[in-house]
């Protein structure tokens, strides 16, 4: 339950548009709810400033979609990440206002617009605009072209958090943060040839780097990075 939800529901007992009971029935799951197959953590936008995120692998499109109308009911926005367009047709049948995300394959239901890039990139973007970051994307912009880096320095100068996600060498994060004065989240991917042990030596490589103020999330985890700016941009604001 958000803050904004919580002062609703108390507000309406004081105003009694709701029953003592109403009310007490809506704040009995503010800590969880247990639907059986999962524990809904209700409570978890009060305690983190961002409710709890579905992660999509290993359930099926109804247990998706019964943690997601019970999240949308009591005010939540909705993140569900790597899922497949199968289980969206079966939440957007309940909730008709799901938006699908095909690059980052995520769902999301809005309580509170965008150029793409690669999934996990995207899915970094996606996460720090649903906590309430502005975000700008910048795409194709890698050491092998360091030109087409530099043209964006206006960007770079603006930005109070830097999410940069890169295979191959991984090098990108340390040029990055050599241009700037900010906290940069480095996002080390699966992109590579033989060498790069899926994503392995592009997650040695940023964790090696010679320029300070890198943190390192792990290998395609760009909902990590996205929380992790939404987290830093919040208490900057």
């Amino acid at each position: 339950m958000t803050p904004e939800r919580l002062r609703t529901v108390l507000a309406s007992l004081q105003t009694g548009d709701k029953s003592l009971e109403e009310t007490i029935e809506t704040l009995r799951h503010i800590d969880f709810e247990d639907v059986g197959f999962a524990k809904i953590d209700h409570h978890r936008s009060l305690r983190r400033g961002f409710p709890e995120v579905i992660f999509g692998p290993g359930k099926s499109p109804e247990q998706v979609t019964t943690i997601a109308a019970k999240m949308a009911k009591h005010g939540h926005t909705v993140f569900v990440t790597r899922t497949t367009e199968e289980v969206y047709e079966k939440v957007a049948s309940e909730l008709r206002e799901a938006e699908w995300h095909e690059t980052p394959r995520a769902i999301v239901v809005r309580q509170r617009e965008r150029a793409h890039g690669g999934p996990v990139a995207e899915e970094a973007a996606l996460t720090a605009e649903l906590m309430g970051s502005e975000v700008e994307r910048l795409f194709d912009v890698g050491v092998a072209g360091l030109h087409r880096l530099l043209s964006h320095r206006d960007v770079l100068a603006r930005a109070e958090v830097l999410v940069v996600v890169a295979g191959m060498d991984g090098a990108l994060p340390s040029v990055v943060s050599g241009l700037t004065d900010v906290p940069v989240i480095a996002v080390p991917t699966s992109v590579g040839y033989g060498a790069s042990f899926s994503g392995i030596s592009a997650l040695l490589a940023m964790l090696n780097s010679c320029s300070p103020g890198i943190s390192v999330v792990n290998i395609d985890n760009g909902f990590g990075a996205g929380y992790l700016a939404g987290l830093l941009t919040r208490k900057n604001s």
